[in-house]
């Protein structure tokens, strides 16, 4: 197997405002797009060829990411001129595939962070003589899921959309969004309009006597496509409990690239990442979070598991708790940002306007 599809065509909805202007994608994690993880670890799988299925904000990846070359891979981009789906972006980028009809093609998620054996999936799919194979996961609660029930061979059974009471919870197998086809099995998915992989292709496929299987890995997974998830995300990746060969830097308690300042007795924990330009302030404290390029944080400001977007300013003093700041958005002085709170693009909050508990 030495192809890949890469599915970036989502518009991030539930990331807003970081993805206003940036495809989800193409959103810093560990100070590099989210996407260059992703690509290295198929590199670093023996993947030579990716097509990237593109939609949402397309004219971004190409200027960055080129050809290819520069990560030892060959890349193309097509781009949906509507929405296709999961399934109808695959069918629309085929005609880009070398592989002849026998042979394995992955075919990944664009916002999916895993550790997943890449290796084992295609070994997995070839010594079973499957036609399609899904790596699975196990969750703890799989009610905001799509089940995968399968037999003791690791055979898909069926698939199950998110159970609502405990009798459909037959399973705490998920799909993880990362499978290996049959390169003929994707000629067989309609062209030309929207399908979803999820919920019409593969029952359809199962439903005609098609062989799926399943692998179980559940080493690390995590959907990045929430704003807390994708910091978490970033996180992990810096402290090495996520692991890419992309991450720009030694693994630890912080990440700070290049031409970024930070002062001496500001205190960096929690798999911070202070992005290239930005500036850390004297007596700030950071745990967990995400600094974008650019971005300023005045003295004395305490941010914990939050983002700050690209040329964002927060205040001094101010504190901010599981929050998205949006690019080029500016926190006065003594705010108090939590709970999910997300301030968008260019938006400027006055100094002591905004708090979530008593001012003493």
């Amino acid at each position: 197997m030495t192809e890949a599809i890469l599915l970036v065509g989502g518009k991030g909805t539930r990331l807003r405002p970081l993805t206003v202007n940036t495809p989800k994608p193409m959103v810093r994690a560990a100070g590099v797009p989210f996407l260059t993880h992703q690509l290295a670890r198929a590199k670093a799988a023996g993947v030579e060829h990716i097509v990237l299925a593109t939609s949402y904000l397309a004219e971004v990846f190409e200027p960055y990411f080129g050809d290819g070359s520069a990560l030892g891979l060959h890349l193309e981009y097509v781009t949906e001129e509507e929405p296709l789906g999961t399934g109808g972006a695959i069918r629309n980028v085929a005609s880009r595939l070398h592989s002849g009809p026998d042979e394995s093609v992955l075919i990944f998620n664009g916002d999916i962070l895993t550790g997943l054996d890449i290796g084992a999936l295609v070994r997995t799919h070839e010594t079973t003589g499957a036609d399609v194979s899904l790596h699975l996961t196990q969750v703890t609660d799989p009610r905001a899921y799509g089940l995968v029930p399968t037999d003791d061979t690791g055979r898909v059974l069926a698939f199950l959309e998110k159970p609502q009471t405990p009798e459909e919870i037959v399973t705490d197998q998920i799909n993880a969004g990362a499978y290996v086809f049959r390169r003929s099995v994707i000629d067989t998915i309609p062209a030309g309009r929207p399908v979803s992989v999820e919920r019409e292709t593969f029952p359809e496929l199962l439903a005609t006597g098609v062989h799926l299987q399943g692998m179980v890995d559940s080493t690390y997974w995590l959907d990045l496509g929430t704003p807390a998830a994708f910091v978490r995300g970033s996180a992990d990746l810096v402290l090495g409990r996520a692991p890419s060969p992309a991450v720009p830097g030694r693994c630890g308690d912080r990440l700070v690239l290049p031409t970024a300042q930070v002062a001496p007795d500001a205190k960096l924990t929690g798999g911070t990442v202070v992005g290239e330009g930005a500036f850390v302030a004297e007596g700030a404290r950071v745990f967990g979070s995400t600094i974008l390029p650019g971005a300023v944080i005045e003295p004395g400001a305490v941010i914990t598991d939050s983002l700050i977007g690209t040329r964002a300013r927060i205040g001094t003093r101010s504190v901010l708790a599981d929050t998205v700041i949006g690019d080029g958005a500016v926190i006065g002085a003594d705010n108090e940002l939590r709970s999910g709170a997300r301030i968008w693009c260019n938006a400027h909050i006055p100094p002591a306007s905004l708090r979530f508990s008593p001012d003493t």
